[in-house]
């Protein structure tokens, strides 16, 4: 019984170690000059962002805006009954808040933050572009920024300052849901 309580005490206290990394983690900007911003996927309702993508999208505009990239790649295909890409509906937003066209790369085959981080570095090899900030709302930046690195970007975070995920009742079930994907990736890479 002694066995199980020291189990279940250094399970308790993993859980929190690693709740307290990715908070942290996701309260720090590190934008700084780079080659392009990679602004990571989020769910479309009809031909527009949702509220969360919507916001990682601005930030994203933010950055471009104050000269930090002079790229923006937006990830994301078409989820099941979407009729239009994450990526196309990001990169229409995008146009409508000033960026030009020629500025802007985006995919439509990743369903997954890795994917959206595989393609990425795919159309970073492409044109050429040996650096990213990538842009995601706090919480998903520790894992994201795991995966960029597996898969060869060169890169720094900048979280969305004004993520929907703000009030403990919607920020609690994103954290666990990192913990949770965190873990799993650790132990499949996927």
């Amino acid at each position: 019984m002694k066995a199980v309580k020291w189990l279940t005490l250094l399970i308790a206290l993993w859980l929190i170690t690693v709740s307290s990394t990715i908070w942290h983690y996701g309260t720090q900007d590190n934008a700084a000059p780079a080659a392009c911003i990679i602004v990571l996927g989020a769910s479309v309702q009809g031909n527009e962002p949702t509220p969360v993508f919507t916001e990682r999208i601005r930030h994203a505009v933010s950055l471009y805006q104050r000269g930090l990239a002079a790229k923006l790649i937006f990830t994301g295909g078409r989820g099941e009954g979407d009729a239009h890409s994450e990526s196309s509906v990001a990169s229409r937003f995008a146009v409508q808040l000033g960026v030009p066209t020629d500025a802007i790369y985006r995919e439509e085959n990743s369903h997954t933050t890795q994917q959206n981080l595989v393609e990425a570095a795919a159309i970073m090899r492409q044109y050429g572009l040996d650096s990213a900030i990538v842009v995601s709302d706090p919480l998903h930046l520790k894992r994201a920024m795991w995966m960029a690195n597996d898969v060869g970007i060169a890169a720094v975070s900048s979280p969305t300052p004004t993520s929907m995920y703000r009030s403990l009742a919607t920020q609690l079930p994103f954290l666990a849901r990192e913990v949770y994907f965190i873990h799993h990736y650790a132990v499949t890479g996927m």
